[in-house]
């Protein structure tokens, strides 16, 4: 089975001339199925344009990004975007819940737009959400949440399709420190029961305890690996 992703030699660069920037230098790393990866580095590392691109939310200058074994720089935008809305998972730094809608409404979203049929819906939605530990508040609007919980519920949103790939941009940065351990902790028990590889960007090293393999991330390059 191919991996879930391989770059090869990605880099990426913004502006032209004197003003241009380099936000990757020529990336190569291979996530293995299942892994739980972190990527540290400080703010400007290059970390949030790496996993755009690995979520096909950007696209590199150079090199090759694989999902699954298959090429998708190339895919057009439709195609772009069918890939993520089935394989690929995202957790924010901020939730990014839908206000109006309920948390079972925002968990079940993803699969309404992959057109999963009701029943199997709603029951995997209300899987996750026991998995969570939120099912007593599935009716609720995310604004009577705790910034923990919206997390876990944006967390929930993401694996409840089954994703391929889960990428991660900073998912405790926001939160309080006993908040960020236990988001931590879900997403690593989610990570063993479900099989997802994780690609998670953070700069803070309390991440990496949680992580199976830590990449280093310095203007644009990465510089080790533990």
């Amino acid at each position: 089975m191919a991996p879930p992703l391989v770059l090869e030699r990605v880099s990426r660069h913004y502006g032209r001339g004197a003003r241009r920037v380099t936000a990757l230098r020529e990336v190569s790393l291979q996530l293995g199925a299942g892994e739980f990866l972190a990527v540290l580095g400080p703010s400007g590392s290059g970390k949030s344009t790496l996993l755009n691109i690995c979520g096909l939310l950007d696209r590199p200058d150079g090199g090759r990004c694989l999902l699954g074994g298959r090429p998708v720089q190339g895919l057009d935008e439709n195609a772009r975007c069918a890939w993520r809305r089935r394989h690929i998972g995202f957790v924010f730094q901020r939730h990014h819940l839908i206000p109006h809608m309920t948390v079972y409404e925002n968990v079940a979203y993803p699969l309404y737009l992959q057109g999963v049929p009701r029943r199997e819906m709603r029951a995997r939605a209300l899987a996750m959400l026991a998995a969570i530990g939120l099912s007593a508040r599935r009716h609720h609007l995310p604004g009577r949440l705790s910034g923990g919980e919206q997390q876990r519920v944006g967390v929930a949103r993401a694996l409840v399709k089954r994703p391929l790939l889960v990428v991660a941009d900073e998912p405790s940065a926001s939160l309080d420190h006993a908040s960020a351990r236990d988001v931590l902790r879900l997403m690593r028990e989610l990570n063993a029961e479900l099989g997802a590889s994780f690609l998670i960007a953070s700069h803070d090293p309390f991440v990496s305890s949680h992580c199976d393999r830590r990449l280093s991330l310095l203007d644009g390059r990465l510089e080790s690996d533990g």
